[in-house]
């Protein structure tokens, strides 16, 4: 039977409720159990493909191909198990499943109301994510209420739970409710009142926590834990403090040295080995001892909001660990590069690496572009990732084959030469470019999920690789197969293309001969989806190895 533990939240958001739950599912795990993780999205968009970075954060990208909430990706990095569509979904899935329903006649004609067809339809959905009654179902699922206790949208996710509680019995549920203890600096001071508030609003729509983990920017004492002990009816050895952490990936121990995982085991009576939390120790150890520090330029669009790029600065973080390095990531915003030109470009040579990420729209792709350039003409390792690929193949079109005008239909329609564009606007019609509307909504045009394709032997993708590759994809647009041949002939060198349509997998330039450049590769696919701290990710291992190489050259030549 599985069992569930349910992580809410508390006063304010961004407190950490996925860290946690990663963290806790990685401590069972240790002990042996099956895990798996949900998260319950309240807002009533579909998923947040459409949703701006800003409003967001980042989207994740799960193996079958849905756009989900970020927490997912701390999810597969904390723990084995893959992360599939069932595992996140939204209010506006759960109404629209409910609605559905109720135009085909399922309801009888009843009035469809919140209680009990939206919750029933919710509980529906978690026991379906945790794969109930099915070869897969997870010993413990582990699920996450995204906002805040108090919030209306979120009370009826709050209400499901309690129902199902209700339903499991004791020992087969446990509520963990996340909550911040502020440090008041002009008093002194930690304050628990807000931890008190929120565990009482908890209580009034029936929902007692078990575990009360209490986050601040400092080890809570003993007698602030007692007091939140006797003001919210939670025992005192399940008063956790968390307290703020250089690295996400210090969480695990810090909770097991307060017994989490021994107490999560106890109140779901469970029986299991003892936690094995080498791997952990050691993956810290190698963060907080590096051999060197390498520094990459970050050049992007969403600058102010480095959360949208969180896979891909894990990934980072991961390679890292994998080097022996400690790579220090600078966000380079593409439209200064844009307004401060040359002086903006001469600062990209203090750093090891560029990276240019994926990103919609048109704003600060020139800059972008200028980057890659100057990547590219000055020999500094480079990586595109999806749009960073694309922009990689208009700059070499550009300023290699000739083609002044080279660019994405995304951000000219005009253009005469759509180096990049839909699929459906690059047609070859007695030897015309042929450009025609897709027609779709932006929710069902992109390309989604893992994808896998062969890679051509003696390329670096191959070196990276091996004979194939097999990564996620979220874009729309496809480097187009008319100018391929032209970019070929020039230097460029396309070592992956889908088995099918022959599309751009993944671009590079040879490393001797015409073009060369010492690592220069771009890809279509997003591989920081992929990347774990336990193994790291190839990709991103070649490529700050590729950094350190041009850092101990750089520094021969200045001692020189």
């Amino acid at each position: 039977m599985t069992k569930f533990v349910y992580v809410t939240g508390g006063v304010v958001s961004s407190l950490g409720k996925g860290i946690a739950a990663a963290s806790m599912a990685a401590l069972l795990e240790s002990r042996g159990l099956k895990v798996t993780l949900l998260k319950l999205d309240p807002y009533i968009n579909v998923d947040p493909g459409t949703m701006s970075p800003f409003q967001h954060g980042e989207v994740f990208v799960t193996e079958d191909g849905a756009e989900t909430d970020l927490d997912l990706g701390h999810y597969e990095r904390f723990v084995s198990a893959k992360m599939r569509r069932f595992n996140n979904f939204t209010t506006g899935q759960i109404y629209d499943s409910v609605i559905r329903k109720e135009r085909r006649g399922e309801y009888l004609g009843r009035t469809v109301q919140v209680i009990p067809h939206i919750t029933n339809e919710i509980q529906a959905f978690v026991e379906r994510g945790a794969g109930v009654g099915t070869p897969e179902a997870a010993d413990v699922a582990i699920v996450e209420i995204g906002g805040t206790v108090g919030d209306i949208e979120s009370l009826p996710f709050l209400e499901a739970v309690r129902q199902m509680s209700l339903k499991l019995g004791r020992g087969n549920y446990c509520f963990a409710h996340l909550t911040l203890v502020p440090f008041i600096a002009s008093a002194g001071e930690l304050k628990t009142k807000p931890t008190q508030h929120t565990v009482q609003k908890l209580r009034e729509i029936g929902i007692q926590a078990d575990l009360l983990l209490c986050r601040a920017d400092r080890r809570i004492p003993d007698d602030e834990r007692s007091k939140i002990s006797m003001f919210s009816n939670v025992q005192l050895d399940s008063v956790i403090s968390v307290w703020d952490a250089d690295s996400i990936y210090k969480i695990p121990r810090m909770l097991h040295d307060q017994n989490v995982d021994a107490l999560l085991c106890d109140i779901l009576r469970l029986d299991t080995k003892p936690a094995d939390l080498r791997m952990w120790d050691r993956l810290v150890d190698a963060l907080e001892h590096p051999q060197r520090e390498i520094r990459v330029a970050m050049v992007g669009k969403y600058v102010d909001l480095t959360e949208s790029y969180k896979s891909l600065t894990e990934a980072l973080v991961h390679a890292g660990i994998h080097t022996q390095s400690k790579v220090r990531i600078e966000y380079i915003d593409s439209e200064q590069i844009e307004r401060n030109g040359a002086d903006a470009l001469a600062s990209l040579n203090r750093f090891d690496a560029i990276l240019v990420p994926g990103g919609f729209g048109r704003r600060g792709v020139e800059g972008k572009i200028a980057a890659i350039r100057h990547a590219r003409e000055n020999g500094i390792p480079y990586l595109g990732i999806c749009l960073g690929m694309q922009l990689a193949v208009i700059e070499f079109a550009r300023h290699v084959c000739g083609l002044h005008e080279a660019n994405s239909t995304e951000f000219d329609q005009a253009t005469v030469n759509p180096v990049v564009a839909l699929i459906t606007e690059w047609v070859d019609h007695d030897g015309r470019i042929e450009r025609r509307d897709a027609g779709s909504d932006l929710g069902g045009t992109m390309r989604l999920g893992a994808q896998r394709c062969p890679v051509e032997a003696g390329s670096i993708a191959a070196s990276i690789y091996g004979t194939s590759v097999c990564e996620r994809h979220r874009h729309r647009y496809e480097v187009n197969n008319h100018y391929v041949p032209r970019l070929v002939q020039a230097g460029l060198k396309i070592s992956a293309r889908t088995p099918t349509e022959g599309l751009t997998e993944i671009a590079e330039l040879p490393q001797s001969g015409a073009n060369a450049h010492p690592w220069f590769v771009g890809v279509q696919f997003h591989p920081e989806f992929t990347s774990t701290p336990r193994d790291g990710h190839p990709l991103f291992k070649a490529y700050i190895e590729a950094a350190i190489a041009h850092s101990q050259a750089r520094a021969t030549r200045e001692a020189a």
